[in-house]
């Protein structure tokens, strides 16, 4: 995973001919896309999380932040009251799309190649974030989802396990998820000044709750002389009386950290 410099040109045409993959396997593909909506509630919540939406990032101006709430509300209303139906899938970039000026999407933080820069519906992936979160506490099935591949900021705060979010990109790098079950899934976005809440509700009571947590978390210094983060998520599925039914394996994660890996206070890595 060491650093690899590619030209603007390789960069354009790599990402070109990804996105002409992803409208190809969109429109002549097998899945059955969710787009149905309804903003009644359902009866039964099964997980809700939230997220605050301003966050302090060394050396990134404010500006970038305020400038994602602004992006966060506007892709919030294209996934908002969502039914993911039993064979459905939940594809995040084909519900939002290609978030443009023109759409009203402003300058908001980009990771780029280990750092990050200004860019149109930048702070996107906060969003990604945590409806992959959430997923991860229901029956609902990710199959597609990408990692971060850079570790680009210390830790603050965190409440989740290292490598438990999903980057996007349009439209390439999407989080799409899958209804193996019997009954209807509603996706519920909400935002308020200070925060991003995601839930995933349904028509029955659940009868399962997830804990999701990491193993082998490691630090390993390479021979070109930088820092790499490792880890695995797992899953256990308890039942109501708080019995281990499975303990299953989500995913590995591997980042190049863009810091020095242990700071004076003791912090370690966070991905944005």
């Amino acid at each position: 995973m060491k650093p690899k410099h590619r030209s603007r040109a390789r960069i354009w045409l790599g990402s070109y001919y990804f996105k002409l993959k992803r409208y190809l396997k969109w429109y002549f593909g097998k899945a059955k896309f969710a787009k149905q909506f309804d903003y009644v509630l359902q009866r039964y919540s099964v997980f809700k999380h939230q997220t605050p939406i301003l966050r302090k990032l060394k050396d990134v101006d404010m500006w970038l932040q305020h400038n994602k709430k602004t992006n966060l509300t506007i892709a919030a209303k294209r996934v908002d009251g969502l039914i993911l139906n039993p064979g459905e899938t939940f594809s995040y970039w084909r519900l939002i799309g290609n978030p443009t000026k023109r759409k009203g999407y402003v300058e908001g933080m980009i990771l780029f190649y280990g750092g990050f820069k200004p860019g149109i519906g930048g702070g996107l992936c906060q969003l990604s974030n945590l409806i992959y979160w959430i997923t991860l506490h229901t029956p609902l099935k990710v199959t597609e989802r990408h990692r971060h591949s850079y570790d680009v900021f210390p830790d603050a705060n965190r409440t989740q396990p290292f490598g438990s979010g999903a980057t996007c990109a349009y439209n390439y790098l999407d989080l799409q998820i899958y209804n193996p079950t019997d009954q209807p899934y509603q996706l519920i976005i909400n935002m308020d000044s200070e925060h991003l809440t995601g839930e995933w509700r349904t028509v029955k009571p659940p009868v399962n709750t997830y804990e999701i947590y990491e193993k082998d978390h490691k630090i390993t210094q390479e021979s070109w002389g930088g820092y790499l983060r490792f880890n695995t998520i797992f899953r256990r599925i308890l039942n109501l009386d708080g019995d281990v039914l499975s303990d299953e394996y989500i995913t590995e994660n591997k980042a190049l950290m863009m810091y020095q890996p242990f700071l004076e206070d003791g912090t370690r890595g966070q991905e944005s």
